[in-house]
């Protein structure tokens, strides 16, 4: 009696095995197909419908970094490269007058802590350059890297003092003056000039009194 009852225990313990193993299979094969990285000519197809400045910022990623990590019908994202925490490039185009009328479309973060004071000149500086006090996070939205580059060289120098705003602002709009007329990138526009860290940014703030 023993011996019946230990080999229906076994039998429904080996059943419901079976069950588990073909539901993960089932999942798995429902999986969407784009759960992996995607290849370069599958992610051109997903943005051929894409809006004129979104698709160009996307191309010329692609070439410089291949293929994004993650990919949807309505945003790219690269993590990890170059310089970068992550390039994320999508639909939304948004304008943008300063220096000169153009579409933002690609934002670039770096890990970098930002004091509240620095971030209130960061938002005079230019409202395309986002400050994450909590993540320890700094970004600029543009339509170029290059412009990206300028941006966040030029909110290190306010937040450093080297430069104030009026300043930063005046260099930001000869640069690109000067690249929309020669084609000659400023050396703030070929790279970032300061050392960046890795994670560990991060402000957590403190606690509110409750009482």
């Amino acid at each position: 009696m023993i011996q019946s009852k230990t080999s229906t225990m076994a039998g429904s313990l080996l059943a419901g095995a079976g069950l588990a193993l073909s539901l993960t299979l089932t999942l798995a094969a429902a999986a969407p197909a784009h759960a992996e990285k995607m290849g370069a000519a599958e992610v051109r197809a997903l943005i051929d419908k894409w809006p004129m400045e979104s698709r160009k910022a996307a191309m010329a990623t692609i070439e410089k970094y291949g293929p994004p990590q993650e990919a949807t019908a309505t945003t790219l994202m690269w993590r990890g490269n170059g310089p970068w925490k992550f390039t994320r490039i999508d639909i939304n185009e948004t304008r943008h007058d300063f220096p000169a009328p153009h579409i933002d479309v690609m934002e670039q973060a770096i890990d970098y802590r930002v004091s509240p004071e620095a971030a209130d000149e960061l938002a005079r500086y230019d409202g395309s350059v986002y400050v994450d006090r909590t993540q320890g996070m700094l970004s600029a939205r543009c339509d170029k890297e290059g412009a990206n580059f300028l941006a966040l060289n030029l909110a290190n120098d306010i937040i450093t003092k080297r430069r104030d705003v009026a300043d930063a602002r005046q260099y930001y709009a000869r640069a690109i003056k000067a690249f929309m007329s020669t084609g000659q990138m400023d050396p703030y526009m070929q790279g970032l000039r300061f050392p960046v860290a890795k994670g560990g940014q991060g402000d957590p703030d403190r606690p509110a009194p409750m009482s």
